[in-house]
């Protein structure tokens, strides 16, 4: 937004297309859910998958620790966005609520804030009254204003709340069967423990640099940095669990 430049009046439709804007591409979206669920069912089920390989022979038992770690994981991540995504929409009315009281009950304290934000973009003098005048003459626009631009704050989409919990969820059990995939393999006798062992790592790593590199492209970063870094630390954080389950091998 180039306040600067542009006429007072034009402000508060500028305002709006930033936060149509804003909703759109900030946060993330429907590419934070799938990292979130995805990495966190891939790394979580991988560590259980390797623990349970230090701790006992049996592929069986194995595949079914596996199994049971993905759909409590997806649950899991599935509730986990669900709460904080309300959360996150309660959180944002009780703030509109008491932007609206200081509004209606603080006028003149108000008023001088939204002064200071446009003050701080540059504005001064008959142009940044202008602007605080055509802002604070509709309520709806203040508070709007109030809630972005102070409390840097957007409002949740309804619909995001279950798509969220949906996205997060199935992205857990993609995300938590790459690694189990080869140990069912291992349970059939058509691969030995220590190929599928390296299989299960070698896939899980390729897919987490593959997410790495996606969330740099579509964010900022370098691609191959981020990838790495992803997958050493996505790999690290499961070879936890293969030195947990050493300690009670037999």
């Amino acid at each position: 937004m180039n306040t600067r430049s542009k006429n007072p009046g034009d402000t508060p439709t500028r305002s709006s297309r930033l936060t149509r804007h804003m909703e759109q591409h900030g946060g993330g979206g429907a590419l934070s859910d799938i990292i979130l669920g995805g990495q966190d069912g891939l790394v979580n089920v991988l560590g259980v998958i390797l623990g349970l390989v230090a701790a006992t022979p049996d592929p069986r038992i194995i595949v079914a620790g596996g199994l049971a770690a993905t759909f409590a994981e997806s649950i899991s991540m599935a509730a986990v966005a669900y709460t904080s995504t309300l959360a996150d929409r309660d959180f944002y009315r009780a703030e509109l609520e008491r932007e609206r009281y200081e509004i209606r009950e603080l006028p003149e304290a108000e008023r001088e804030e939204v002064r200071q934000i446009y003050r701080d973009w540059g504005l001064e003098g008959e142009a940044l009254e202008g602007v605080v005048r055509q802002i604070t003459a509709n309520e709806e626009t203040w508070l709007q204003v109030m809630m972005a631009d102070e409390l840097k704050l957007q409002p949740v989409d309804e619909q995001r709340v279950l798509r969220s919990a949906l996205i997060v969820g199935v992205a857990a059990i993609i995300g938590s069967l790459i690694p189990l995939i080869p140990f069912f393999f291992l349970a059939s006798g058509l691969v030995s423990r220590g190929l599928s062992i390296g299989i299960s790592l070698g896939v899980s790593a390729v897919a987490l640099f593959l997410v790495g590199v996606y969330k740099a492209r579509q964010t900022v970063g370098r691609p191959g940095r981020s990838g790495v870094q992803m997958a050493v630390i996505g790999i690290a954080s499961a070879l936890a669990g293969y030195g947990i389950g050493t300690l009670f091998g037999g």
